[in-house]
Parts: C-alpha cells; structure tokens; sequence
C-alpha cells in the first residue's frame, strides 16, 4: 500500500495537482468514479453482471483504479491508512451483525466461488 501512496503522491506532485486535491474535490471526484463503475453495470441483469467480456472485465478494471486512486489520495490528506481503515470497519461491522447461527443456504447473489 506504502509503494502505491507514493506512486500516486508522485503522479500528483509533478502535475502540479495538489491545489485541486482538497478533501471536498477528492471526494467528489471519488463519487464522480464510483458512478462510472456503476454506469457499466446499468443495464445489465445480475446474471449478466456476473459474465462480462475481456472488455468490458479490462473497463472495470479501469474504474476500480480510478476510485481506489481517488480513495487513496482522499485518506492521505488526512494522514489515514485506507487498509487500516477498512480493518477497522469490518471489525466494526463483525460486531454490528454477528454470525448467524443458521446460515441461509441461497447463494443467488454470488457470481463467483468464495475466496
């Protein structure tokens, strides 16, 4: 994660694009990206959201990079890890909704096999 922040940090730096980049523009331009990857998916049924071509797989690809880019940048300016932040929220999360102790057997939303 440290490589990718000062790969983007660099990106940014030689631009000059700092001046852009207050946390309001940061996470306008996250929402901006985010759409973009939702505007793929618009049309779509689940089952065909789930079955994509190489190009439309390489687009998403694409928009991924675009938000967790903008994401990234957005939990630097203000000092934020985004991996610790997420470890926080699931944690937050775990306790929030606790496992089940019956576990619903439909698995309709699932494109691919569990990691």
């Amino acid at each position: 994660m440290e490589k990718l922040q000062q790969a983007i940090a660099n990106f940014i730096e030689k631009r000059h694009w700092e001046q852009f980049h207050t946390p309001k523009n940061l996470a306008m331009a996250l929402t901006v990206e985010a759409a973009e990857l939702l505007e793929i998916f618009q049309w779509m049924t689940a089952e065909e959201s789930c079955q994509v071509n190489d190009k439309t797989l390489e687009h998403i690809e694409e928009e991924i990079g675009d938000v967790m880019i903008y994401l990234t940048t957005l939990a630097a300016s203000f000092g934020l890890d985004p991996l610790s932040a997420a470890r926080k929220k699931l944690q937050i999360n775990a306790n929030k909704y606790p496992v089940e102790d019956k576990i619903h057997e439909d698995d309709s939303g699932q494109c691919f096999s569990k990691p």
